[in-house]
């Protein structure tokens, strides 16, 4: 009979895991999630004030007009404007300009124009800007958008402003009135109280409040007499 020949097994090595590290490597885990929950904010608010830092003293560009003011009106629109109101008879010297949205033209008359001749050229000029521009396309809100104001001054010599024959009037138009509003602002719309509230600014006499050598003040140069209070006294000589 054949031997059999004994080998000697070794029995395998068992794997133990170890739940400890196990557990250990789950919590640096969550710790690490919560650091990286917790910095994307701070980084973000970070970058947020040294952009505002470095931005401090500049100037904030933008347009409050956005999607708005279509069709636009141009240097050669502006231009023929001001061709077409210096023709007008009266206007000495016409200027025309496009500022925040609203379109200005201003005439210097003939210093004799009188505030109906003034609201006349006025009229005039508006006609004159609606031949270049229409009225409804330019100067009109259509479907919510907005559109362009319109003011028109004109005036004569502004040295006459203290004088009876000094003139002013305004035309203006927004976007959101249907017709012009003409104002003669060189003539106050109350009359009566205008010369009320002159007369009493002007025609008030000064007041001659004087303090005396014992300290009593003299009030507008009567015989009124204000004595100091006691505690004036006691404040002064402390």
């Amino acid at each position: 009979m054949t031997q059999r020949k004994q080998v000697n097994r070794t029995p395998a090595k068992k794997v133990v895991r170890n739940g400890k590290k196990r557990k250990i490597d789950r919590a640096s885990l969550i710790i690490i999630i919560g650091v990286i929950v917790f910095a994307i904010p701070c980084i973000i608010v970070g970058y947020e004030l040294i952009h505002a830092q470095l931005g401090t003293h500049s100037p904030v560009i933008g347009s409050r007009f956005d999607n708005d003011l279509d069709p636009q009106i141009t240097n050669d629109q502006i231009n023929s404007i001001e061709s077409a109101v210096s023709s007008l008879s009266g206007v000495e010297e016409a200027t025309v300009e496009l500022r925040t949205a609203t379109l200005r033209v201003y005439l210097d008359v003939d210093d004799s124009t009188s505030a109906e001749g003034a609201t006349s050229l006025a009229e005039q000029a508006y006609s004159s800007v609606g031949s270049v521009l229409d009225m409804n396309t330019y100067f009109s809100q259509n479907n919510g958008m907005k559109m362009y104001d319109l003011e028109i001054h004109v005036y004569n010599d502004l040295d006459l402003a203290d004088s009876d024959n000094y003139v002013y009037v305004i035309l203006n138009k927004s976007s959101s009135m249907e017709e012009p509003r003409v104002q003669t602002v060189s003539e106050p719309l109350d009359a009566e109280l205008a010369q009320s509230l002159a007369d009493g600014t002007y025609n008030q006499e000064p007041s001659e409040n004087s303090v005396n050598e014992d300290g009593t003040v003299t009030v507008g140069g009567s015989e009124e007499v204000i004595e100091p209070t006691d505690e004036e006294t006691e404040g002064e000589t402390e």
